[in-house]
């Protein structure tokens, strides 16, 4: 019997697959559990539908990362932070104030998550800050810190 996977199911496939399983596993396990539907014509176009669906969310969210990308890396942020003696900085300077600032001083609003940096800065000058937005789109932000 072919089955159209509703949710995702250990050893036999992923959702949204088309799978060939016996008779009574389909009747007695995937059926009732709801892990699945009979693959006839409507639910096969109805799985056709869904994906395209899918897919046209998915390229949008990419075109507004991009869009987002570009207004990101043409921005540039600074953060001033508080200095002793020969230019030593008090703590430094985690993603969240980076994606404060950002949100202050450009109105862009990133997510804290979406900044990859490695470890918080704790030198003066200009970093170049990688900011992922999408799976496929990554840019670079410029932070510049300075005294206070």
């Amino acid at each position: 019997m072919k089955i159209i996977l509703l949710e995702d199911v250990k050893s036999l496939g992923k959702k949204g697959e088309l799978v060939n399983v016996n008779d009574g596993y389909a009747r007695n396990f995937i059926l009732p559990k709801k892990l699945g539907v009979e693959a006839n014509s409507k639910n096969m176009n109805d799985l056709k539908l869904q994906k395209a669906h899918e897919a046209k969310v998915a390229q949008e969210q990419y075109e507004a990362a991009k869009e987002l990308g570009a207004k990101v890396a043409a921005s540039q942020v600074k953060i001033p932070i508080k200095t002793g003696e020969g230019g030593k900085i008090f703590g430094s300077v985690a993603s969240k104030e980076i994606a404060q600032a950002v949100l202050e001083q450009t109105g862009l609003d990133i997510d804290k998550k979406k900044l990859q940096l490695p470890s918080p800065l704790k030198t003066l000058g200009t970093h170049m800050v990688p900011v992922r937005l999408h799976p496929k789109v990554t840019v670079e932000l410029k932070v510049v810190v300075t005294e206070a």
